[in-house]
């Protein structure tokens, strides 16, 4: 019988998730149980991934406020600290926030402007061309801030985040200066002691930085490296890719992501006979047309996965082939045609016509947005996806 369905992606119901847990076991469970009561084989190629929040809880890798605040109070002792480039999120940001400002006396706190580096907007870029405000050059006190655009609230949390975020610094007793600049060189006009909180461009401005005479700079990734009396620590990221767990502490980036996901293809191997690959996943990269946020918050998609998942898509486009080189076919000829095509092309595409309008980004990326959507970030408390025949192409 010809095959129908393609690509099968299962949200897998777990039960929660504590610090302490065994998260192969349950893992591995989960999926075994799945297909025993769903009734679907388990194949070579199929994919399981699973949340990094899950993996992170059962690692118990948290850290309290107060340890960032060891931390920030080590790096930079009594100096002035030039906070620059954070997100606008009280989930991702404003719990961290809360621990640099304890081990602050000072924080001169720089934003971008007109949106965050994941693009939350503090204003629309529409009205920076009605003001004659130009983001590249221009820089904005608070006061010309408000003098141009107002109090402007975030179009989904509802939050002013100029003022949430002075807040929760002056709320510590610490002063807070805030400007507005695009240039990592603007802070040094006030301190020379930085800490930069962009995530995808932190290579960047730290070598911006350090170019122009900064004598202290550091990233949100050097913050909780390692353990501060106990606490969690991320040795590659840091408190990036962390988020609020209670008002007093935070919930890192998950460890030892290629071990855990090494064990568990291992175990369905033992259990199967089948290589299943295997990732750990967080925020998909995508962008909402609507609110123009792009999701990535996380400084990857995937900090760990089975070497299955190296690599791009190796695709051709139908519709491409079809329009053009089988043009002059219809029917069982054309399907033939192209079966053909699949079934010889080339090992790499590369530049080639018949390649274009595929998706050239990694698979971990592709798949974890996928399962990012798939699992979605509330109730559905399914932090385990199952994948079957993403590698299927039209031939198999």
């Amino acid at each position: 019988m010809e095959r129908i369905i393609g690509t099968v992606t299962r949200g897998l119901r777990t039960p929660i998730i504590n610090e302490g847990d065994n998260i192969t076991d349950i893992v591995v469970d989960t999926v075994m149980r799945a297909a025993e009561i769903e009734k679907f084989n388990i194949n070579d190629k199929d994919i399981v991934a699973i949340t990094e929040s899950v993996v992170a809880r059962a690692q118990g890798n948290y850290a309290s406020i107060d340890a960032i605040k060891k931390d920030v109070k080590t790096k930079f002792e009594d100096d002035t600290i030039g906070v620059i480039f954070p997100i606008l999120s009280r989930n991702r940001f404003a719990i961290c926030l809360r621990g640099i400002a304890k081990g602050a006396k000072k924080i001169v706190l720089m934003l971008s402007y007109p949106s965050d580096e994941v693009g939350n907007h503090l204003v629309d870029i529409d009205l920076l061309d009605e003001k004659g405000v130009d983001p590249w050059s221009d820089v904005l006190t608070e006061a010309d801030f408000r003098e141009h655009f107002g109090y402007i609230n975030h179009t989904f949390t509802g939050v002013d985040y100029i003022d949430y975020y002075k807040s929760l610094v002056e709320g510590y007793g610490v002063e807070c200066e805030v400007i507005f600049s695009n240039n990592p060189k603007t802070i040094l006009k006030y301190t020379r002691s930085v800490l930069t909180c962009d995530i995808h461009t932190r290579f960047r401005t730290k070598r911006i930085l350090k170019a122009n005479g900064a004598t202290k700079v550091y990233g949100l990734d050097d913050i909780l490296s390692t353990s501060i009396d106990g606490n969690g620590y991320n040795e590659d990221y840091g408190l990036l890719g962390s988020n609020k767990s209670t008002e007093q502490s935070v919930k890192l980036f998950p460890r030892d992501s290629k071990e855990v996901v090494d064990k568990i293809q291992e175990r369905l191997k033992e259990l199967t006979g089948k290589t299943v690959e295997v990732m750990i996943y967080g925020d998909g990269a995508f962008k909402d047309p609507v609110g123009k946020i792009w999701e990535l918050a996380d400084p990857v998609v995937s900090p760990g996965y089975t070497a299955g998942l190296e690599g791009t898509p190796n695709e051709v486009k139908i519709k491409y082939l079809a329009d053009n080189d089988f043009a002059h076919l219809k029917g069982e000829e054309l399907k033939a045609a192209i079966h053909e095509y699949i079934k010889n092309k080339k090992a790499d595409l590369t530049g080639e016509m018949a390649a274009q309008g595929t998706t050239p980004r990694r698979l971990t990326d592709l798949i974890g947005s996928l399962c990012d959507l798939t699992s979605g970030s509330g109730d559905k408390g399914t932090p385990v996806v199952y994948i079957q025949g993403y590698f299927d192409n039209y031939t198999i």
